[in-house]
């Protein structure tokens, strides 16, 4: 038998000699990127950055949108006029307040002889004693006003003027409705004491008729350090949405600056999701904090209801956010060349070419169109990924679903394309 390895006049120990010398240069030459070490520390402490960020510029963005448009304040405190937490609230506040100004021992003395009658039929029906009947009556009275459209108005329109009363409680200017005081923001209950004056009025309790003007509040916002938050809301809403600019320039400029930037790409957009999605964790602690802090006298129920509201186009982001981060990473991991990343293309391509199969064999047939997107393919794949991405900086307020939409329609676009790619293959014809 010849040797075949001195076929070309070279023995087997040389050529075990190159081997060795060859996999001795290839492990130095892997060795020798030490001096990216400076590079990737750069590029590494760009992305932490860029996700510590990412926390802070969710919260300038509420600041700034939340705090700064009033219609957007207002769309979001409106549903809380409909509250039944809040409803009550409102009810104990203006009973509270009426109740200290109604003489019970001159109530009935000071009705007219033709309103006397139907006061008393409507204290009787409530049983107990005086005090307590008139109490009930109160109650009622102010819950229905609470409970009837005309409260949703009022609350609407009061809120709307309050607004930039909110901005004071939060930057410092402004004035309104809405006031600020030690530790609380608090909404003056007036308007809504008048009109439960009024029913208790045609009721016939005329004494409630010459009540005075009563100022009373209820609690929007409690905190004893507001002082120290609202000079962080200063800061947070003059920054606004740059600083989410400035966290994504960060992270991209990370990404592009790393050795392994598909690997830096999938560590950058789930650290951004994870440090938001801790901020998420984190309103759900502090509403507990919150409400668990409250004094006594202010109902929990409508705190809470006040606190959900203010806190909800934040909750919103937080979810958004995590979404897209979780979305690049996987769009990431799955471009690359990785093992698994291959096998999850191999089972997609083979259930599109599946499909394919089935429908050649069923007679379908693209004509000109396969031809036509198998040679620009690459092009149809990033002009749709660029309208996702357009699709998704021009909605107003994405949300996290909003995310998970886009990218299952662009999933679906880039199965089409796929789809057309894969050819028509003549009848008979093997697989390819």
């Amino acid at each position: 038998m010849a040797d075949i390895g001195a076929s070309d006049g070279s023995s087997p120990s040389e050529e075990v000699r190159a081997l060795r010398d060859r996999v001795t240069a290839l492990e130095q030459k892997r060795a020798r990127p030490a001096r990216h070490r400076g590079r990737s520390f750069v590029a590494a402490a760009l992305i932490v950055l860029g996700c510590l960020l990412a926390p802070l510029s969710v919260v300038a963005s509420w600041a700034s949108d939340q705090v700064g448009n009033t219609d957007r304040y207002v769309d979001t405190v409106a549903p809380l006029a409909s509250d039944p937490a809040v409803q009550d609230a409102v009810a104990d506040r203006v009973t509270d307040a009426l109740m200290r100004r109604i003489d019970l021992s001159a109530l009935l003395s000071g009705v007219s002889p033709d309103d006397r009658p139907r006061l008393e039929k409507a204290l009787g029906r409530l049983g107990g004693s005086l005090e307590d009947a008139v109490r009930s009556l109160v109650h009622d009275r102010a819950r229905a006003v609470a409970a009837s459209d005309a409260f949703e108005k009022v609350w609407t329109e009061g809120n709307r003027r309050a607004h930039r009363a909110v901005d004071k409680a939060l930057t410092g200017k402004g004035g309104g409705a809405v006031e600020l005081t030690d530790d609380a923001v608090t909404l003056d209950l007036a308007p809504v004491i008048d009109r439960v004056k009024q029913r208790l009025v045609d009721r016939g309790m005329a004494v409630a008729g010459h009540i005075p003007e009563v100022h009373t509040d209820i609690t929007l916002i409690r905190s004893k350090d507001v002082g120290e938050v609202r000079t962080y809301v200063r800061v947070l809403q003059f920054l606004g949405d740059w600083l989410a600019v400035i966290a994504v320039l960060l992270l991209a400029g990370g990404v592009l600056l790393a050795v392994r930037r598909r690997r830096s790409l999938v560590a950058g957009a789930l650290g951004a999701a994870v440090a938001v999605g801790l901020l998420g964790i984190g309103l759900r602690i502090f509403r507990a904090l919150y409400l668990n802090a409250l004094p006594a006298g202010v109902s929990p129920g409508a705190a809470g209801a006040v606190y959900d509201a203010m806190t909800r186009f934040l909750g919103t982001t937080v979810r958004m956010v995590v979404a897209l981060g979780v979305v690049v990473a996987l769009a990431a991991w799955l471009t690359g060349p990785g093992r698994r990343a291959a096998t999850a293309r191999g089972l997609w391509a083979s259930g599109i070419g599946a499909v394919r199969a089935t429908a050649d064999g069923a007679g379908l047939r693209t004509g000109p169109v396969g031809p036509f997107v198998r040679r620009f393919r690459a092009w149809f794949t990033w002009l749709l990924v660029a309208a996702a991405l357009v699709v998704y900086l021009l909605w107003a307020h994405p949300t996290g679903w909003v995310v998970v939409g886009i990218a299952l329609c662009l999933l679906f676009l880039l199965a089409v394309v796929e789809f057309l790619a894969a050819g028509d293959r003549e009848p008979g014809a093997g697989p390819a």
